[in-house]
């Protein structure tokens, strides 16, 4: 089950990349619950796949189409993958990469869950909140 649960979230990964949202939404669960930690404008809880879907169109507005994530390691237990990564962006003017760990759950075959843990919760707060 682990090994299915890796693959099913390196696919949405995948898909991310590509900007092929409806491939992600097909991974994730429809009531799934989307967590983004800190005060930037990005920060909160997400319900759903019409938030999830906010969260990233806000995203990828603020970031002016150039954020992206890059998979440094992943690992799988039974209900949880976590995925260590590289996030990155523009902003006016400014790059912004950071580490930061993704704790997923996955239950028959879907993601019902998505925590987020910045490396420099400060400095991402500040670089989304310019």
């Amino acid at each position: 089950m682990s090994t299915e649960n890796l693959d099913l979230i390196r696919r949405g990964y995948d898909a991310f990349g590509r900007g092929d949202i409806t491939t992600v939404l097909g991974i994730l669960d429809p009531n799934i619950h989307w967590h983004v930690p800190g005060r930037s404008p990005l920060s909160g809880d997400y319900k759903g796949h019409d938030e999830v879907v906010a969260f990233f169109t806000k995203t990828q507005e603020l970031a002016a189409g150039t954020f992206s994530i890059e998979i440094d390691d992943m690992l799988a237990s039974q209900q949880r993958v976590v995925v260590l990564c590289t996030v990155a962006a523009q902003r006016h003017g400014q790059h912004w990469s950071t580490p930061e760990v993704h704790v997923w759950r996955v239950a028959n075959g879907q993601a019902v869950e998505f925590r987020e843990y910045q490396g420099d919760q400060e400095a991402e707060d500040e670089f989304w909140s310019r």
